[in-house]
């Protein structure tokens, strides 16, 4: 297990890790992500994640296939295949393709879910998403600090029902991201952002800034 390291450390490192060995990861491990998960704040204290933590081989190939075929559809056949993006996105765009064809092969995928979601389209789903969205990040804020890789994907929206049946989500459950969990390949951060000078507009939007 990694040495502990501050908040502030751990919210200047993190990145998406898309590139995980096939090491597995320990019970103990996932219990701590998903338990820092639900110490996030939720509306009226709802409460309404659940985390379906999926390890079976059979399983992750399903869902891989399910991935792989939502990532052609989407940015392959969006971006001829990569070629046609800045040179500064090609590198998040390499490390995101090796993870839509290794998707099989990550230890551990932790699928964030939702109970009772409003109909689509409702004035209640931004407080509902705003509710579990705070549960994303500090799981992904507590595998920095464990030492592990994580990303926020969600292209298995584009076969949710499948993934629904595949693992018998009830219909009032909304799947809301698939968090594939590994030991890193590679390096965390720092990471390169917008100043706060260029993002922040005080007391009205300065227009001098888009």
């Amino acid at each position: 297990m990694a040495a502990d390291i501050g908040l502030f450390e751990a919210i200047y490192s993190q990145r998406a890790i898309r590139k995980l060995k096939p090491d597995p990861v320990s019970d103990d491990l996932v219990h701590k992500l998903i338990e820092a998960a639900t110490k996030a704040p939720s509306g009226g204290n709802s409460q309404s994640w659940a985390f379906v933590v999926i390890r079976d081989g059979s399983t992750k190939e399903k869902i891989a296939e399910w991935y792989l075929d939502a990532w052609n559809k989407t940015y392959v056949a969006g971006t001829d295949g990569g070629k046609n993006l800045p040179d500064q996105i090609k590198r998040v765009y390499g490390a995101a393709d090796h993870l839509a064809r290794n998707m099989k092969d990550v230890p551990v995928m932790i699928l964030v879910c939702g109970r009772n979601a409003p109909p689509a389209g409702s004035e209640h789903g931004g407080g509902f998403y705003g509710s579990l969205f705070p549960a994303v990040q500090n799981l992904l804020l507590a595998a920095r600090g464990l030492g592990l890789g994580a990303s926020l994907t969600t292209l298995h929206k584009l076969h949710d029902q499948e993934l629904k049946d595949l693992l018998d989500i009830p219909g009032n459950v909304e799947t809301v991201a698939l968090i594939p969990i590994g030991h890193p390949i590679g390096k965390y951060g720092p990471t390169t952002r917008r100043p706060v000078e260029e993002v922040t507009h005080q007391e009205r939007w300065d227009s001098a800034k888009d």
